[in-house]
């Protein structure tokens, strides 16, 4: 089970998140996001943990979302999938859908 982690403190290591979701099972990886982009590698406030199982993961979100780590109350949620999609915006789909639909023809004179 993939479990998002929020509102994390900047001082925060993958370690130390890593401590405090191992009480309530086995975690698989643990991932801390990073302005690695723009070349501070500062971290972001956010990561996810991922659990060995669904139960585990349900008793890591209902234990530990609140808690207050290094001086910040964390949010603790079930991750989303992964979409596919590249956009959720409808005028993206209305506007694809009309260029590719539309089909150009060659006017008789």
């Amino acid at each position: 089970m993939n479990i998002y982690v929020g509102n994390l403190s900047l001082e925060v290591t993958e370690e130390e998140l890593r401590q405090e979701f191992v009480v309530f099972g086995q975690v698989v990886s643990v991932s801390i996001m990073n302005d690695r982009y723009i070349g501070s590698g500062q971290p972001r406030g956010y990561g996810f943990v991922e659990m060995q199982s669904k139960f585990q993961g349900s008793a890591a979100i209902a234990g530990l979302n609140g808690k207050t780590l290094k001086d910040r109350v964390i949010d603790v949620v079930e991750a989303l999938p992964l979409s596919y999609r590249t956009s959720n915006n409808p005028l993206d789909k209305r506007r694809g859908r009309r260029f590719s639909s539309r089909v150009r023809q060659r006017r008789g004179y």
